[in-house]
């Protein structure tokens, strides 16, 4: 019996030593073990190493000379939008930014969208009225727009209320989109709970034999545009050191006179 807890504890003895080697020579690995093994039953400890990702910015400082002549904020947006459009595949869709609505009872929610228009009134995009956005602007109708722009080390952040925009609008709109696209908002009931994907690709299949390539196909009546008539928009330049440029313009009303102010990063 002495023998053999002689030779089990030299055993174990020899499996620590092993282990410990193997940590010394794996670190990464090691890590990664030890949290999923400790984790068991319990949520799991990953992504510590997240933490540790950061990119130093460096970008030419944004003063206010540096804003537009007109000193206005759509003007200023056009001159940094026109500038990341012409980086050319560095932004696949360079219209894309993230929309964040807020539900009746307090609830927030976002989402990626794509800007279909700009002009002096605001930025418009579609989308299907019944969907949770929809329902959501329905019942408080104030919301944020974000465009990220990495290459460039910029973001615009964008506020204020929204509307519908005229039923001639959507029209227009929707019928300039490719017909696949018309077919998938026609046969879309955006955010409520489907059955299954065969159930989508059926009423696709019955909405395309009704109308065909190269016919027109109706515009739903839930689905159209929204127009964001802005009253905050903050044009944000990445700066080393965390110590980045942000230049905010506000106005009280849509018609009061734009107030430009530099805020602290």
């Amino acid at each position: 019996k002495n023998f053999e807890c002689r030779e089990f504890s030299l055993l174990l003895l020899i499996i620590m030593q092993c282990r410990c080697v193997f940590a010394f020579l794996f670190p990464k690995f090691s890590s990664s073990t030890k949290s999923i093994m400790t984790s068991a039953g319990k949520p799991f400890k990953m992504g510590e190493e997240v933490a540790a990702l950061r990119k130093d910015y460096e970008s030419t400082p944004f003063l206010e000379e540096h804003l537009v002549p007109e000193r206005e904020p759509i003007a200023q947006f056009d001159s940094w939008f026109k500038l990341a459009k012409s980086t050319g595949k560095s932004y696949e869709e360079v219209n894309a930014m993230t929309l964040a609505t807020v539900s009746a009872d307090g609830r927030p929610s976002a989402r990626l969208v794509l800007l279909k228009g700009y002009d002096a009134d605001g930025f418009k995009f579609f989308t299907n009225y019944e969907s949770r956005k929809g329902r959501e602007l329905a019942a408080n109708p104030f919301a944020s727009l974000v465009f990220y722009w990495p290459a460039m080390n910029r973001s615009v952040r964008i506020e204020g209320r929204v509307e519908r925009v005229p039923a001639e609008a959507s029209d227009a709109y929707f019928h300039s989109r490719p017909h696949g696209s018309q077919i998938g908002a026609a046969v879309s009931k955006q955010s409520s709970v489907l059955a299954s994907r065969e159930d989508l690709q059926r009423r696709t299949f019955e909405m395309l034999a009704k109308h065909p390539e190269g016919t027109e196909v109706p515009r739903p009546e839930a689905w159209g545009g929204f127009l964001l008539r802005p009253d905050a928009v903050e044009f944000w330049q990445g700066q080393s050191s965390r110590l980045h440029d942000r230049i905010k313009f506000h106005r009280e009303s849509l018609d009061s006179a734009w107030t430009i102010e530099r805020l602290s990063p």
